[in-house]
């Protein structure tokens, strides 16, 4: 089966081009789809010469500062006309994946590909249509922020509590998704809202789902960190809202 990894991104000049080469050195049968939400730190320029190199036939890039060298070959780069959020390019790249099987990849270094393997296995066995990658789980995890986790915990459980599943990690960016799964349902949240939104609506369905423990090295806002506290009411309205009102 081959997996169509998402991957959007805003304003991630220092981690884009590493994160790429990761994702293109895993072993799955794979197209990368990076979505450009109108990135302003040189991001953009970047990608957009990425797709020129592509387009005129050239089968790699260099990058790194010419430590490195990109395969091109199955990557497919799309550019937002205006800065819309994590949710809205999301929509953009789901709509344009062409696999079995649909992976999100955030665009830091935040979440290490290597752990594609244990994502995907349930999948691959025939025993999930959805599995979400929890970084409470055991995995080796960066120690950070401690209200960041009692956030997410507190998210997660509310999460839980209106959708009846004993997730640990319902924030986590790596969810993974059989085709059909995402065929029949409707998205409309446009930052991060996307994380409850989906939660709350492939509860209502039939799906086997599947959560397995990966690794998380999470960065500091100097780091360029981007989630705030806002953010965090605005996932708590959402988890409500999606849940209760569609």
């Amino acid at each position: 089966m081959k997996v169509s990894i998402v991957i959007p991104v805003y304003n991630e000049r220092a981690f884009i081009e590493e994160v790429l080469l990761r994702v293109q050195a895993t072993s799955v049968d794979k197209e990368i789809l990076v979505i450009d939400d109108k990135s302003s730190d040189g991001t953009r320029a970047l990608l957009e010469d990425l797709d020129k190199a592509q387009s005129e036939g050239h089968r790699e890039a260099v990058v790194q500062n010419g430590k490195a060298r990109l395969s091109l070959n199955n990557i497919r780069f799309l550019f937002q006309a205006q800065n819309g959020g994590k949710g809205a390019a999301l929509r953009r790249g789901f709509e344009a994946a062409t696999g079995d099987i649909i992976l999100v990849q955030d665009a830091d270094l935040e979440y290490d590909p290597k752990d594609y393997g244990t994502l995907l296995e349930p999948i691959f066995d025939g025993r999930a249509d959805v599995v979400y990658g929890s970084r409470f789980l055991g995995g080796p995890n960066r120690v950070h922020f401690f209200w960041h986790y009692v956030g997410n915990k507190f998210l997660t459980l509310l999460s839980d509590i209106f959708t009846n599943l004993k997730l640990t990690d319902m924030e986590t960016c790596y969810k993974v998704f059989r085709r059909e799964v995402l065929q029949n349902i409707k998205l409309e949240s446009d930052r991060f809202g996307f994380e409850p939104e989906i939660t709350a609506k492939i509860s209502k369905g039939n799906w086997r789902i599947y959560e397995v423990s990966i690794s998380y090295a999470g960065r500091s806002y100097a780091e360029g960190k981007k989630i705030t506290w806002r953010d965090g009411f605005s996932t708590l309205w959402c988890i409500i809202r999606f849940n209760l009102f569609g």
